[in-house]
């Protein structure tokens, strides 16, 4: 296992990217991107079994599909950072013509990306169809999916989650990012979710709590303890709560941040909380 003070690392350079990537274009979402930093660093440094010669197929490997497409730059940062492509290219995130567009799509080539998911609400199923395949193949491997709380108000979602437990998606992990909020505001406000605990549970899931989802240590040992249950018949989620924007103290506690860059003076205070780097691109 890589130590806990490099995994620290690795997130402060991936709140920089996604911070320096709206920045730069005026657009994006950080807020989101800041408060799952940790959960995708963890991901793919050290869960997922996972090839950066990317194959479209992901045949004996784990698969991981964002949900909740607009917080790519987190995605894009990790990807380019874990060897899918060239750092460098996150210097053309929104760009015209870049593979890294707002939210990902696949009819770029970009290698990472195996589902388009501008369109919140479609990931759960897409994962639960790329799972089911696994199992016909009788692939071992493991799929991932992270969700966000807001988007829990699509009802294809509730859909997919009934269709998950009645048909025994045994190899499947939902993360659902609960920070409380969306574009709108807060969630409880918006459309309030109730219990998602009990929600799930009464869909037929295996459902375990994590409290501080910004801690990168104990997601670790949450997520194993999620793979402890894999293979039992039930599909499994995880309720991670985090906090938008993280790592910048003026983007947290507030859903403000979801849609909106920093002007320059912000970026520069911003990034002096996130000084450990890997080197910028």
């Amino acid at each position: 296992m890589t130590d806990i003070l490099s995994l620290e690392a690795f997130v402060k350079q991936v709140r920089r990217d996604i911070l320096r990537m709206v920045h730069k274009v005026n657009s994006g979402h950080p807020g989101g991107s800041l408060g799952c930093a940790e959960f995708l660093v963890a991901l793919y440094s050290e869960i997922m079994e996972h090839n950066p010669e990317f194959n479209m197929n992901g045949e004996k490997e784990d698969l991981f599909f964002l949900s909740n497409g607009h917080i790519s730059p987190v995605f894009y940062s990790v990807l380019a950072r874990s060897g899918y492509f060239n750092i460098n290219e996150l210097n053309t995130f929104r760009l015209i013509n870049s593979r890294l567009q707002g939210h990902p799509t696949t009819h770029e080539g970009l290698p990472g990306i195996r589902v388009a998911s501008g369109s919140l609400g479609q990931g759960l199923s897409v994962a639960i169809g790329a799972a089911l395949s696994k199992k016909i193949n009788n692939d071992s491997k493991t799929v991932f999916v992270l969700m966000g709380d807001g988007e829990l108000q699509e009802g294809q979602n509730w859909e997919a989650l009934m269709f998950a437990s009645a048909k025994g998606v045994d190899n499947l992990i939902a993360t659902i990012d609960l920070n409380g909020k969306q574009i709108d505001g807060s969630t409880d406000d918006v459309l309030n979710l109730g219990s998602l605990k009990s929600k799930f549970e009464s869909f037929g899931w295996k459902t375990l709590e994590l409290e501080e989802g910004n801690n990168i240590e104990l997601i670790i040992s949450k997520i194993n303890e999620a793979k402890s249950h894999l293979g039992n018949g039930v599909p499994i989620a995880i309720l991670m709560k985090t906090e938008m924007g993280n790592g910048v103290d003026f983007m947290m506690h507030t859903h403000a941040w979801h849609g909106k860059a920093p002007n320059d003076d912000q970026l520069e205070i911003a990034l002096a909380q996130n000084l450990e780097t890997l080197g910028d691109y």
